[in-house]
């Protein structure tokens, strides 16, 4: 199970949900989730004392319930209590239900798995080699994606040396850097592959790859020997690396004659890799 695994369960299920494009998250409909997972015939007052209970014990996760406008079965619109992702974990945990059994057990799986990660990285590295390998990724293309994650730790790093704010700085340098060599913002990348909360770099091709590792390590090379004091300077590095990957770009598409940014997505793509065998198959027969 993962939680694209639990998202779908529930959108099968006919549980309401919204995707949020500022925020760049999914909400569900809290009473439709315990309908799901509850034999109650009731799942608003199960709710309503279900809530009671949590609000005594001090759960965060009804202080930071979140209320959007959801359509009901009359067509109307009312405001629903929804919860994210997170937060939609934490709402199974809380529910004694033998049908939310299974998410619970997985959950307590992820925890142990992340502590023993924490004991031994190499186990995450294992670990992540072979839900890529799950998903149909090429060997390759997974080698490819490994080096930009030591790519990417290591320009973090850096980033958290000259003081950084993980929070929001971050994302802000990192758009940076991708507006820089690919000439789209991160939204925007991700906008024009059809992505939502799909990570962005598990949809890149092995050239968009290349170019985005390109521009972190430039970028990170270049804070090591300029040393910003402030966060002008670092945004400023963070161009500079970007638009040395990006000038890269503009040399591939010029003598190739098509865009470097691709809109395939992951599945597209390994559904392009498994034709592409098919047919070498058939030519060899």
């Amino acid at each position: 199970m993962s939680k694209e695994t639990t998202i779908k369960f529930f959108e099968e299920k006919q549980v309401r949900s919204v995707w949020s494009e500022t925020e760049e998250k999914w909400y569900f409909s809290i009473v439709d989730v315990i309908g799901v997972l509850s034999d109650s015939p009731n799942p608003n007052n199960y709710w309503k004392v279900l809530k009671h209970r949590l609000n005594k014990e001090g759960s965060e996760l009804v202080t930071n319930c979140n209320q959007l406008k959801m359509q009901s079965s009359d067509g109307k619109f009312y405001k629903t209590d929804v919860v994210d992702t997170e937060q939609l974990f934490r709402l199974i945990q809380s529910v004694p239900s033998s049908k939310a059994e299974p998410f619970k057990v997985w959950l307590a799986q992820v925890g142990r798995e992340r502590i023993d990660e924490m004991e031994d990285p190499e186990l995450g590295i294992d670990r992540l080699m072979e839900t890529y390998l799950r998903k149909g990724y090429s060997k390759e293309w997974i080698n490819q994606r490994l080096k930009s994650i030591e790519v990417r730790k290591e320009l973090t790093d850096e980033w958290e040396k000259r003081g950084v704010d993980k929070t929001k700085g971050y994302a802000i340098l990192t758009d940076e850097i991708t507006s820089a060599w690919s000439g789209f913002s991160t939204k925007a990348y991700k906008n024009h592959k059809g992505l939502k909360k799909e990570n962005l770099r598990d949809n890149m091709t092995n050239l968009e790859l290349v170019l985005n590792m390109l521009a972190e390590a430039t970028t990170t090379e270049i804070s090591k020997e300029k040393k910003p004091k402030t966060f002008t300077e670092n945004k400023k590095i963070a161009k500079q690396g970007g638009t040395i990957a990006g000038n890269t770009r503009k040399e591939i598409e010029e003598k190739t004659g098509k865009p470097v940014v691709s809109k395939l997505t992951a599945k597209q793509l390994r559904q392009n890799n498994q034709n592409e065998l098919s047919k070498d198959n058939n030519k060899a027969e």
